[in-house]
């Protein structure tokens, strides 16, 4: 299980750019291009999201797919379908930190992820707080950060920008993107998501890092109230809260005579999704 609020962060959903910047806003797609130098123009297009690459492969739109700190042959919706998927699929390439993992078993290219306790970075809580992840224990053999595994691949295809030596240049170049076109250094409102202060931060500083929670003014000298708990300030394009409707949709399957029992599957509290 990944963790899901530091994963928006950086922009790892199928209609989601790095440091919350929208894919949908021509100008975010573009000032996200300038930063890493793209060589071509950002799609304004969602993405294939997880529960559509089983179809994709299928119509051939993806001939290869990397996959990284999941296993969809167990946890996705229509698991049989997805494992057909990856059967026909031209490159399966899976990154995980268990030899015991039923993805594994489509794989052409296998690699040694590091697991939780392995692993050095930062995570996100869902409000909002970012905390540095200290390795507890020594990598077992051959296994490697996900940072390093992706900037070793991308150097061996030619890109450029991937020379990172230690998480924390990842985090400062993460840093960076966050303040770019958001209003200075004296002014987060712009975006929400501001972590621009740490833009410059030293590795020692990096492996002493606090808590703390994005979003708030005083880290750029100002003296305000958090926007994300005052009464009528909303990081929305209207300023205003957005209400979703939803339409309740009836199971296929109704517990009857025959059946009378619900069977679901879910997280328990010690482990997650598989």
């Amino acid at each position: 299980q990944p963790n899901a609020m530091g994963g928006r962060e950086v922009g790892a959903l199928a209609n989601l750019l790095a440091s919350h910047f929208e894919l949908k806003n021509s100008d975010h797609r573009q000032t996200v291009a300038n930063f890493w130098q793209a060589p071509t123009s950002i799609s304004g297009k969602d993405g294939v999201k997880a529960t559509q690459c089983a179809d994709a492969i299928l119509e051939g739109q993806i001939k290869a797919i990397w996959i990284m700190a999941t296993n969809p042959v167990v946890s996705l919706p229509e698991a049989d379908k997805f494992a057909m998927a990856l059967k026909q699929c031209p490159l399966v390439i899976v990154s995980d930190c268990s030899k015991d993992s039923d993805t594994l078993d489509f794989a052409h290219v296998a690699l040694p992820a590091q697991g939780w306790s392995e692993k050095s970075g930062t995570v996100t809580n869902s409000e909002r707080r970012i905390s540095r992840q200290r390795r507890l224990v020594t990598p077992f053999a051959d296994a490697k950060p996900d940072w390093w595994i992706v900037s070793q691949v991308a150097q061996k295809m030619g890109f450029v920008g991937f020379d990172y030596t230690h998480d924390y240049q990842v985090f400062a170049e993460h840093a960076r993107l966050s303040g770019e076109k958001n209003g200075g250094e004296k002014n987060t409102d712009s975006r929400s998501f501001n972590i621009s202060h740490l833009a410059n931060i030293s590795q020692n500083e990096y492996d002493n890092l606090a808590p703390f929670q994005w979003g708030q003014p005083h880290y750029f000298g100002l003296q305000k109230k958090d926007p994300h708990t005052t009464i009528g300030t909303t990081y929305t394009d209207t300023q205003k809260l957005h209400f979703v409707t939803v339409t309740p949709a009836v199971p296929k399957s109704l517990p009857d005579e025959q059946y009378p029992l619900v069977l679901n599957t879910g997280r328990s509290r010690d482990q997650w999704h598989t």
